[in-house]
């Protein structure tokens, strides 16, 4: 009994450190620039065992030095609430919730007439600073608990660190193509130009692309990606910036 009470007290003890890990770096990052999260050096890792060698393109820029279309095209696309709601949009994870369990009722019905029919996509309701807290310091595997975790995250982000900078640090290391992180680094690999210098069309481009960046990379000419991008485009107007 004393052995299992001994157990539970250094679970205990190692969630605590992991939560006080987790919220200095979330203190750091409100002054230090991250020179990587969690997901940039999983993909670095994958990339290189992959395909024998290591690609990574980022290049981190000032908040003032990215071009305000594209920060309304990114909260267009991704958050539409992001400034004023308190890091969680409650309504948006609802609806997902639903549009997901929609989905599995569907393929539940294929996989009985197709059993090697594809598992339908899940779709997150995730706001910005949920997906900042997510790659910033957590895993890519679905669980609830990874969950329950990236809410805690998302609510010190909030707490810690100003809209600004939480759109500062999302928007330097968000993936837009394979090894291509960051704004400045997407504008030059797309359009060889800088993050300042991008059009309210070219920003749009980019933002429709983050829900499945790889994907879009090796689909340039997609008519989905230049008809999104054209509502996107629409929505960049009513984007409020922090």
């Amino acid at each position: 009994m004393k052995g299992l009470l001994r157990w539970l007290l250094l679970l205990v003890l190692a969630g605590i450190a992991l939560q006080l890990f987790f919220v200095l770096r979330i203190a750091l990052a409100a002054t230090v620039d991250p020179q990587s999260t969690t997901f940039q050096r999983s993909e670095a890792w994958r990339i290189a065992t992959e395909k024998g060698r290591l690609r990574w393109r980022q290049q981190w820029v000032p908040y003032e030095r990215i071009s305000d279309h594209l920060k309304r095209a990114v909260i267009a696309s991704e958050d539409d609430g992001f400034a004023s709601h308190e890091g969680v949009d409650w309504e948006a994870i609802e609806k997902a919730w639903e549009k997901n369990a929609r989905a599995q009722e569907r393929a539940a019905r294929r996989a009985q007439l197709r059993p090697q029919a594809r598992a339908p996509k899940v779709v997150g309701g995730s706001t910005i600073t949920q997906q900042l807290a997510k790659n910033l310091l957590l895993s890519g595997e679905r669980t609830l608990l990874r969950k329950g975790q990236e809410i805690v995250l998302t609510f010190a982000l909030e707490a810690m660190l100003s809209k600004q900078r939480i759109l500062e640090i999302y928007l330097n290391s968000v993936e837009w193509g394979e090894g291509v992180f960051g704004a400045e680094a997407a504008a030059q690999h797309y359009w060889r130009k800088s993050a300042s210098q991008l059009s309210a069309y070219e920003s749009a481009r980019l933002a429709v692309m983050l829900p499945r960046p790889r994907y879009f990379e090796k689909v340039p000419n997609s008519g989905y990606l230049a008809s999104r991008a054209q509502t996107i485009l629409g929505r960049m107007r009513g984007a409020e910036l922090p």
